[in-house]
């Protein structure tokens, strides 16, 4: 099923883990976002260590991303991630807690989204540097719907203690 107007739009889809293998599970995650009905898998970023947001005593997060084309709407996109996180156990017992996965739909095409559901773009990217460099790597020139280009938003993120890990 295409979104609305039968487009094809290229996404972004963050990904983290600090529990259970975070750099198996990442892979893991990538062979099934790769899966997805009217969905290609166009690139994915180096994965990246971080210190978590939030509660600082569980591990550091792994974190990294990836660009897609999707005929699925934005929701439908949502409820496949979901599908995804659960079937990687994904337990939500604490706001920013540890998790074996987590999948946030970042951006979506050019779009601004305000659903009880989805907010999108995710509306704390410009404060994760663990978000913004992974999407760089996939495109140096990638902007927000309202004209902030990453590379600006980097620059002015809080460090969040970011280490490349290894190539993707």
């Amino acid at each position: 099923m295409a979104d609305a107007g039968g487009c094809i739009v290229s996404a972004y889809v963050g990904l983290g883990s600090n529990l259970a293998d975070p750099l198996g599970q990442l892979a893991r995650a990538i062979t099934a976002l790769a899966q997805l009905p009217a969905t290609t898998l166009l690139a994915q970023s180096p994965f990246y260590g971080s210190r978590p947001v939030g509660p600082q005593d569980q591990p550091d997060f792994v974190n990294g991303a990836v660009r897609i084309d999707t005929g699925l709407t934005p929701l439908q996109l949502l409820d496949r991630l979901q599908a995804i996180e659960q079937a990687h156990g994904r337990e939500r017992l604490r706001h920013w807690g540890p998790r074996t996965l987590d999948l946030d739909l970042l951006l979506f095409g050019d779009r601004e989204i305000h659903h009880p559901r989805l907010t999108v773009p995710h509306p704390e990217l410009p404060n994760r540097d663990f978000v913004l460099q992974p999407l760089l790597d996939l495109d140096p020139d990638l902007a927000l719907p309202d004209g902030r280009t990453l590379a600006q938003l980097r620059k002015s993120c809080p460090d969040n203690r970011l280490r490349p890990l290894r190539p993707a």
